[in-house]
């Protein structure tokens, strides 16, 4: 684990330095080769990229996975991580059906139209589960759901075959807990690009969803604006506060387990107190060396004059979690305005919102708090305006509609009003 004190400047300044320092070695990727090969070859480009990329023993012969396979997985799967792959599934339920609105929204104004605004479920969405270091049930059940409770008609889940050539055991039993019948054994910008243009064997989907790797991350932003995308996610980040109560084991776990997930996703911890800081520190970089799979994973380091000071870094930062580890957490987390998810006290691990907890796991990264939030049904919504205008509000609105349109250039626009009065 690397490790770097940042002395304090403020907020936004220090903010950009530990962003400066921990983003500084992530890879730069260029994906339009594979977009390329895929819109000329479709399913053969993206059978020889599996192939080439993921199943290096036995290549599969179809992109799509038979419907029967999600069935025997999930028969087959331990009947107590079912127990809690389920309980998981209804919590992410619950907090997803929260998110809809119930009723259009519907606006008479006073000229005597009416303005109705309601949302519908886009037609097609296809997900991407993660693979590689891992197998990620967890990512589908929090893509899925969100889709299902949308209303998306037809969801389609790509995730990469291991070197068999296969699509993970635990992605197909969380895929069936979900009634995903739809999927393909393929992964990183092939099956971006595959889901976004269609091939000869998958139709191409509205809006793509799903963590990945810096891969994935570059083929969504090219396909962006042919389809709706969630986010362009990176590295996972962690930034925890530590109070003169904390746990150093505690919080030390907490910033390790971010770590599982790679090396490049930056890890901070703040704190009023020195002696605080340095024991977080300390347990942090004992805990990375008793576990094998910690990479090295930069720890930055920030000691601030007041929690207030603390708070302003994180909305600055906007990390992905955000854990506070304080007495007053409740009131500090009304001032958080740009992290992915928020964790009030020192039993709220990042852990249980990646699980369990029924929050949603995928999350802007990077800084991207500042202008998004977490998955969820409205990713795979989008709204629709019908507006009714009786003569009566024609007729008073046919003058000013012709003034405006005359005075930006466009008297057809200001006819086809009048003419209606």
């Amino acid at each position: 684990m690397r490790r770097r004190r940042f002395h304090w400047e403020g907020g936004e300044e220090t903010a950009a330095a530990i962003r400066s320092w921990t983003v500084a070695s992530e890879p730069k990727v260029d994906v339009s080769p594979i977009e390329r090969e895929v819109r000329e070859g479709g399913d053969g480009a993206v059978l020889c990229m599996t192939a080439r990329f993921d199943a290096t023993e036995q290549a599969p012969t179809a992109l799509r996975v038979d419907p029967a396979a999600g069935g025997e997985a999930l028969a087959a799967l331990d009947p107590g991580l079912r127990e809690s792959l389920e309980l998981a599934a209804a919590n992410v339920r619950v907090v997803a059906q929260a998110q809809i609105a119930s009723e259009p929204k519907a606006v008479e104004l006073p000229q005597g139209q009416t303005v109705t605004v309601r949302e519908v479920p886009v037609g097609a969405a296809g997900l991407y589960a993660p693979g590689g270091r891992a197998a990620y049930p967890s990512s589908v059940l929090m893509c899925a759901i969100p889709a299902q409770v949308a209303g998306v008609e037809r969801i389609a889940l790509a995730s990469p075959p291991g070197a068999d050539g296969k699509v993970n055991q635990l992605v197909l039993a969380a895929a069936e807990l979900c009634g995903v019948e739809e999927i393909y054994a393929m992964g990183g910008a092939q099956a971006i690009f595959a889901l976004a243009q269609g091939t000869e064997t998958i139709a191409p989907v509205d809006v793509i969803a799903g963590p990945g790797n810096a891969w994935v991350r570059e083929a969504k932003r090219a396909v962006s604006g042919t389809v709706g995308i969630d986010s362009l996610a990176g590295p996972s980040e962690l930034m925890l506060v530590a109070g003169d109560g904390t746990n150093p084991e505690w919080a030390a776990l907490d910033l390790c387990a971010q770590a599982e997930h790679g090396g490049e996703g930056p890890l901070v911890a703040v704190a009023v107190e020195e002696a605080v800081l340095e024991a977080v520190a300390e347990a942090t970089e004992k805990a990375a060396a008793a576990y094998g799979s910690i990479g090295e994973a930069p720890l930055a380091l920030v000691q601030v004059p007041d929690l207030s000071d603390a708070i302003d870094l994180a909305n600055a930062f906007a990390p992905e979690h955000l854990e506070l580890f304080e007495e007053d957490a409740v009131l500090l987390a009304d001032g958080v305005r740009t992290a992915g998810c928020v964790f009030v006290g020192r039993y709220g691990a990042t852990a249980f919102g990646d699980y369990a907890a029924g929050s949603n796991h995928v999350l802007p990264t990077g800084g991207a708090g500042r202008f998004s939030g977490p998955l969820g049904p409205g990713v795979f919504r989008r709204r629709i305006a019908a507006v009714q205008v009786p003569a009566e509000a024609a007729a008073k609105l046919a003058p000013h509609v012709d003034a405006i349109a005359r005075a930006e250039g466009f008297p057809v626009h200001g006819a086809s009003a009048m003419i209606r009065r």
